[in-house]
Protein backbone atom coordinates (compact mmCIF):
# COMPACT_ATOMS: atom_id res chain seq x y z
CA UNK A 1 0.00 0.00 0.00
CA UNK A 2 1.06 3.40 -0.74
CA UNK A 3 0.03 6.80 0.85
CA UNK A 4 -1.58 8.71 -2.00
CA UNK A 5 -3.15 12.32 -2.86
CA UNK A 6 -6.26 12.13 -5.09
CA UNK A 7 -8.95 14.12 -5.81
CA UNK A 8 -12.87 12.92 -6.62
CA UNK A 9 -14.01 16.38 -8.03
CA UNK A 10 -12.82 19.22 -9.61
CA UNK A 11 -12.57 22.69 -8.03
CA UNK A 12 -10.00 24.32 -4.96
CA UNK A 13 -7.21 22.55 -2.87
CA UNK A 14 -9.77 21.64 -0.93
CA UNK A 15 -10.51 18.68 -2.94
CA UNK A 16 -7.59 16.52 -1.91
CA UNK A 17 -7.88 13.37 0.19
CA UNK A 18 -5.00 11.73 1.37
CA UNK A 19 -5.83 7.34 0.76
CA UNK A 20 -3.91 4.37 1.17
CA UNK A 21 -3.73 2.62 -2.33
CA UNK A 22 -2.67 -0.89 -3.54
CA UNK A 23 0.88 -0.72 -5.67
CA UNK A 24 0.93 -3.73 -7.36
CA UNK A 25 4.00 -5.29 -9.56
CA UNK A 26 5.09 -4.12 -12.84
CA UNK A 27 3.99 -5.76 -15.78
CA UNK A 28 5.61 -5.87 -19.37
CA UNK A 29 6.78 -2.43 -20.27
CA UNK A 30 5.92 -1.01 -17.03
CA UNK A 31 8.73 -0.26 -13.54
CA UNK A 32 7.41 0.05 -9.79
CA UNK A 33 9.04 3.60 -8.25
CA UNK A 34 9.24 3.98 -4.83
CA UNK A 35 9.45 8.08 -4.34
CA UNK A 36 12.15 10.00 -2.26
CA UNK A 37 10.71 13.70 -3.58
CA UNK A 38 8.20 14.62 -5.79
CA UNK A 39 7.59 17.90 -7.92
CA UNK A 40 4.91 20.72 -7.97
CA UNK A 41 3.91 22.07 -10.75
CA UNK A 42 1.36 24.17 -12.00
CA UNK A 43 -0.02 21.64 -14.40
CA UNK A 44 -1.19 19.76 -11.08
CA UNK A 45 -3.56 23.15 -10.19
CA UNK A 46 -5.04 23.08 -14.14
CA UNK A 47 -5.75 19.57 -13.64
CA UNK A 48 -7.06 19.53 -9.87
CA UNK A 49 -9.15 22.76 -11.29
CA UNK A 50 -10.63 20.94 -14.59
CA UNK A 51 -8.97 23.44 -17.02
CA UNK A 52 -7.19 19.84 -17.94
CA UNK A 53 -10.15 17.79 -17.37
CA UNK A 54 -9.59 14.23 -16.50
CA UNK A 55 -11.34 10.64 -15.34
CA UNK A 56 -11.96 10.96 -11.69
CA UNK A 57 -11.15 10.13 -8.95
CA UNK A 58 -7.64 10.50 -9.68
CA UNK A 59 -4.21 10.68 -8.44
CA UNK A 60 -2.26 14.19 -9.39
CA UNK A 61 1.28 14.89 -9.77
CA UNK A 62 3.20 14.84 -12.61
CA UNK A 63 7.26 14.39 -11.99
CA UNK A 64 8.94 12.25 -8.78
CA UNK A 65 12.60 10.97 -8.41
CA UNK A 66 13.13 7.91 -6.37
CA UNK A 67 14.62 3.92 -6.31
CA UNK A 68 13.09 1.32 -8.61
CA UNK A 69 12.25 -1.30 -6.78
CA UNK A 70 10.82 -3.81 -9.59
CA UNK A 71 10.71 -3.99 -13.54
CA UNK A 72 8.71 -5.60 -16.38
CA UNK A 73 9.25 -7.51 -18.75
CA UNK A 74 10.94 -6.09 -21.78
CA UNK A 75 11.94 -3.27 -19.33
CA UNK A 76 15.86 -3.05 -20.59
CA UNK A 77 17.16 0.81 -19.93
CA UNK A 78 16.34 0.23 -15.96
CA UNK A 79 17.15 -2.51 -13.24
CA UNK A 80 15.46 -3.17 -9.60
CA UNK A 81 18.16 -0.69 -7.50
CA UNK A 82 18.61 2.24 -10.12
CA UNK A 83 18.49 5.94 -8.79
CA UNK A 84 15.55 7.24 -11.69
CA UNK A 85 13.55 10.35 -11.93
CA UNK A 86 10.94 11.40 -14.39
CA UNK A 87 8.30 14.13 -16.03
CA UNK A 88 5.34 12.25 -17.72
CA UNK A 89 1.66 11.38 -18.26
CA UNK A 90 -0.35 10.03 -16.81
CA UNK A 91 -0.49 11.88 -13.45
CA UNK A 92 -0.03 9.73 -10.42
CA UNK A 93 3.46 11.30 -8.82
CA UNK A 94 1.71 12.39 -5.35
CA UNK A 95 2.01 8.81 -3.81
CA UNK A 96 4.80 6.96 -1.86
CA UNK A 97 5.05 4.65 -4.69
CA UNK A 98 3.77 3.99 -8.37
CA UNK A 99 3.77 1.59 -11.22
CA UNK A 100 4.27 3.41 -14.73
CA UNK A 101 5.45 2.86 -18.08
CA UNK A 102 9.54 2.75 -18.24
CA UNK A 103 9.64 4.62 -21.07
CA UNK A 104 8.67 7.85 -19.63
CA UNK A 105 11.24 7.28 -16.88
CA UNK A 106 15.30 8.17 -17.05
CA UNK A 107 18.13 6.63 -14.60
CA UNK A 108 19.58 9.75 -12.35
CA UNK A 109 23.13 10.42 -12.36
CA UNK A 110 25.06 9.88 -8.97
CA UNK A 111 25.60 13.40 -8.75
CA UNK A 112 21.78 14.66 -8.88
CA UNK A 113 19.95 14.58 -5.58
CA UNK A 114 16.61 13.37 -5.54
CA UNK A 115 14.75 16.27 -4.54
CA UNK A 116 17.06 18.47 -7.45
CA UNK A 117 15.61 15.95 -9.44
CA UNK A 118 12.00 16.01 -8.58
CA UNK A 119 12.23 20.11 -8.74
CA UNK A 120 13.79 19.64 -12.08
CA UNK A 121 12.14 17.22 -14.68
CA UNK A 122 9.47 18.79 -15.78
CA UNK A 123 10.63 22.79 -15.83
CA UNK A 124 13.82 21.37 -16.90
CA UNK A 125 12.72 19.47 -19.79
CA UNK A 126 10.61 22.42 -20.45
CA UNK A 127 13.29 24.91 -21.02
CA UNK A 128 15.30 22.48 -22.64
CA UNK A 129 12.29 22.04 -25.45
CA UNK A 130 11.92 26.20 -25.22
CA UNK A 131 15.20 26.87 -26.02
CA UNK A 132 16.31 23.61 -28.39
CA UNK A 133 13.19 22.25 -29.97
CA UNK A 134 11.25 25.23 -30.90
CA UNK A 135 12.23 27.62 -32.91
CA UNK A 136 16.17 28.63 -33.37
CA UNK A 137 17.55 30.70 -30.90
CA UNK A 138 21.46 31.17 -30.99
CA UNK A 139 23.78 33.10 -29.29
CA UNK A 140 23.41 37.14 -29.09
CA UNK A 141 19.22 36.49 -29.89
CA UNK A 142 17.22 38.56 -26.86
CA UNK A 143 14.25 36.79 -25.37
CA UNK A 144 11.58 37.74 -23.55
CA UNK A 145 10.76 35.25 -20.52
CA UNK A 146 7.58 36.43 -18.48
CA UNK A 147 7.20 35.36 -14.94
CA UNK A 148 11.27 34.62 -14.84
CA UNK A 149 11.46 34.23 -11.00
CA UNK A 150 9.28 31.08 -11.20
CA UNK A 151 10.53 27.47 -11.14
CA UNK A 152 10.81 27.08 -14.99
CA UNK A 153 11.73 30.78 -15.00
CA UNK A 154 14.95 30.58 -13.03
CA UNK A 155 16.13 27.55 -14.77
CA UNK A 156 15.56 29.57 -17.89
CA UNK A 157 17.76 32.27 -16.78
CA UNK A 158 20.87 30.39 -15.83
CA UNK A 159 20.41 28.58 -19.50
CA UNK A 160 19.94 31.63 -21.22
CA UNK A 161 23.29 32.83 -19.57
CA UNK A 162 25.00 29.74 -20.27
CA UNK A 163 24.49 29.89 -24.08
CA UNK A 164 24.83 33.79 -24.48
CA UNK A 165 21.34 34.53 -25.08
CA UNK A 166 19.95 37.83 -23.36
CA UNK A 167 17.31 36.94 -21.18
CA UNK A 168 14.78 39.99 -20.21
CA UNK A 169 12.83 38.70 -17.49
CA UNK A 170 9.41 40.32 -15.91
CA UNK A 171 8.26 39.45 -13.21
CA UNK A 172 5.88 40.72 -9.84
CA UNK A 173 7.83 42.83 -7.57
CA UNK A 174 11.89 43.49 -7.01
CA UNK A 175 12.57 40.76 -4.74
CA UNK A 176 11.48 38.36 -7.31
CA UNK A 177 13.51 40.70 -9.89
CA UNK A 178 16.54 40.65 -7.87
CA UNK A 179 16.29 36.65 -8.29
CA UNK A 180 16.25 36.76 -11.90
CA UNK A 181 18.41 38.91 -11.96
CA UNK A 182 21.25 36.81 -9.94
CA UNK A 183 20.20 33.56 -11.57
CA UNK A 184 21.62 35.19 -15.01
CA UNK A 185 18.73 37.76 -16.56
CA UNK A 186 20.28 40.34 -18.66
CA UNK A 187 17.01 42.81 -17.11
CA UNK A 188 14.17 42.00 -15.49
CA UNK A 189 10.97 44.07 -15.44
CA UNK A 190 8.79 44.99 -12.36
CA UNK A 191 5.10 44.38 -14.06
CA UNK A 192 3.68 45.78 -10.96
CA UNK A 193 5.69 48.88 -10.75
CA UNK A 194 5.87 49.44 -14.53
CA UNK A 195 4.33 48.58 -18.24
CA UNK A 196 7.18 46.10 -19.34
CA UNK A 197 6.39 47.07 -23.38
CA UNK A 198 7.70 50.23 -23.50
CA UNK A 199 10.61 48.75 -21.20
CA UNK A 200 11.47 46.17 -23.83
CA UNK A 201 11.03 48.39 -26.42
CA UNK A 202 13.95 50.85 -24.67
CA UNK A 203 16.04 47.90 -24.10
CA UNK A 204 16.29 46.66 -27.41
CA UNK A 205 16.66 49.94 -29.28
CA UNK A 206 12.92 49.75 -30.58
CA UNK A 207 13.69 46.37 -32.22
CA UNK A 208 12.03 44.17 -29.68
CA UNK A 209 13.22 40.58 -29.15
CA UNK A 210 13.53 37.61 -30.65
CA UNK A 211 11.15 35.04 -28.96
CA UNK A 212 8.61 35.65 -26.44
CA UNK A 213 8.34 32.84 -24.06
CA UNK A 214 5.04 33.42 -21.46
CA UNK A 215 3.55 31.00 -19.07
CA UNK A 216 1.22 33.66 -18.19
CA UNK A 217 -1.09 33.77 -20.51
CA UNK A 218 -4.40 35.99 -20.50
CA UNK A 219 -2.28 39.10 -18.02
CA UNK A 220 0.76 39.27 -20.69
CA UNK A 221 -0.68 37.74 -24.05
CA UNK A 222 -0.82 41.52 -25.76
CA UNK A 223 1.53 42.97 -24.46
CA UNK A 224 3.98 39.73 -24.83
CA UNK A 225 2.82 40.41 -29.07
CA UNK A 226 3.84 44.28 -29.07
CA UNK A 227 7.35 43.05 -27.91
CA UNK A 228 8.49 41.48 -30.48
CA UNK A 229 10.71 42.20 -33.29
CA UNK A 230 8.91 41.57 -36.90
CA UNK A 231 8.59 37.79 -37.56
CA UNK A 232 9.20 37.16 -33.82
CA UNK A 233 8.21 33.90 -32.18
CA UNK A 234 5.63 33.78 -29.31
CA UNK A 235 5.82 30.30 -27.31
CA UNK A 236 2.81 30.05 -24.89
CA UNK A 237 3.62 27.59 -22.65
CA UNK A 238 0.94 27.79 -19.57
CA UNK A 239 -1.67 30.03 -18.09
CA UNK A 240 -1.03 30.88 -14.84
CA UNK A 241 -3.04 34.33 -15.19
CA UNK A 242 -5.92 32.22 -17.16
CA UNK A 243 -6.14 31.05 -21.03
CA UNK A 244 -5.67 33.26 -24.04
CA UNK A 245 -8.50 34.85 -25.49
CA UNK A 246 -9.35 33.41 -28.98
CA UNK A 247 -6.86 35.24 -31.25
CA UNK A 248 -7.98 36.90 -34.59
CA UNK A 249 -4.99 35.35 -36.84
CA UNK A 250 -4.65 38.52 -38.74
CA UNK A 251 -3.71 40.12 -35.78
CA UNK A 252 -0.27 38.39 -36.53
CA UNK A 253 0.09 40.50 -39.75
CA UNK A 254 -0.41 43.93 -39.09
CA UNK A 255 2.28 43.33 -35.96
CA UNK A 256 5.28 42.52 -37.92
CA UNK A 257 4.18 38.73 -39.69
CA UNK A 258 4.65 36.91 -35.88
CA UNK A 259 4.29 33.42 -35.45
CA UNK A 260 2.62 31.87 -32.27
CA UNK A 261 2.79 28.58 -31.28
CA UNK A 262 1.40 26.10 -28.36
CA UNK A 263 3.66 23.45 -26.92
CA UNK A 264 3.63 21.48 -24.55
CA UNK A 265 6.68 19.47 -22.68
CA UNK A 266 4.33 15.49 -23.44
CA UNK A 267 4.62 15.93 -27.61
CA UNK A 268 8.09 16.21 -27.29
CA UNK A 269 8.86 13.44 -24.61
CA UNK A 270 6.46 11.33 -26.11
CA UNK A 271 9.21 9.36 -28.43
CA UNK A 272 11.29 7.28 -25.39
CA UNK A 273 14.59 8.32 -27.57
CA UNK A 274 14.06 11.96 -27.29
CA UNK A 275 13.14 12.09 -23.87
CA UNK A 276 16.50 10.31 -22.97
CA UNK A 277 18.17 12.82 -25.57
CA UNK A 278 16.82 16.03 -23.30
CA UNK A 279 17.10 14.41 -20.16
CA UNK A 280 21.18 14.32 -20.60
CA UNK A 281 21.39 17.42 -21.94
CA UNK A 282 19.56 18.90 -18.88
CA UNK A 283 21.20 16.51 -16.22
CA UNK A 284 24.66 17.85 -17.98
CA UNK A 285 23.53 21.24 -17.22
CA UNK A 286 22.74 20.69 -13.80
CA UNK A 287 26.16 18.46 -13.02
CA UNK A 288 28.18 21.30 -14.91
CA UNK A 289 27.07 24.01 -12.29
CA UNK A 290 25.08 25.64 -15.28
CA UNK A 291 21.75 25.25 -14.01
CA UNK A 292 21.40 25.25 -10.10
CA UNK A 293 18.57 24.88 -8.94
CA UNK A 294 16.90 26.87 -5.76
CA UNK A 295 14.03 24.90 -3.38
CA UNK A 296 12.37 27.34 -1.87
CA UNK A 297 9.20 25.88 -0.42
CA UNK A 298 9.32 22.28 0.73
CA UNK A 299 5.97 20.25 1.92
CA UNK A 300 5.03 17.06 3.19
CA UNK A 301 2.77 14.82 1.28
CA UNK A 302 -0.10 15.30 4.08
CA UNK A 303 -0.26 18.67 3.02
CA UNK A 304 -0.39 19.27 -0.64
CA UNK A 305 -3.46 21.42 -0.42
CA UNK A 306 -1.41 24.23 1.36
CA UNK A 307 1.30 23.58 -1.37
CA UNK A 308 -1.72 24.50 -4.07
CA UNK A 309 -2.70 27.04 -2.04
CA UNK A 310 0.76 29.36 -2.04
CA UNK A 311 1.42 27.95 -5.72
CA UNK A 312 -1.93 29.22 -7.05
CA UNK A 313 -1.48 33.15 -4.51
CA UNK A 314 2.34 33.01 -6.19
CA UNK A 315 3.36 33.11 -2.90
CA UNK A 316 6.33 30.86 -4.09
CA UNK A 317 9.50 31.25 -5.90
CA UNK A 318 11.69 28.99 -7.43
CA UNK A 319 10.83 25.41 -7.16
CA UNK A 320 8.74 23.10 -4.34
CA UNK A 321 9.12 20.04 -3.43
CA UNK A 322 6.98 17.29 -1.70
CA UNK A 323 9.21 15.36 0.64
CA UNK A 324 9.04 11.75 1.38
Amino acid sequence: MAKTAIIEGHGGPEQFRIVDRPVGAPGPGEICIAHKAIGLNFIDVYQRTGLYPMELPHALGMEAAGVIEAVGEGVTHLAAGDRAAYAAMPPGAYAEARVMPAAHVVKLPDEVPFDVAAAMMLKGLTTEYLFHRTTPISAGDTVLFQAAAGGVGLIACQWAKSEGITLIGTAGGPEKCRMALENGAAHCIDYKAEDFVPVVRDLTGGNGVDVVMDAVGKDTFDGSLDCLKPLGMFISFGNASGPVPPLNIGILGQKGSLKITRPTLFTHISAPETLRAMAERLFEKVVKGDVTLRIDQRFKLDDIADAHRALEARQTTGSTVIEL
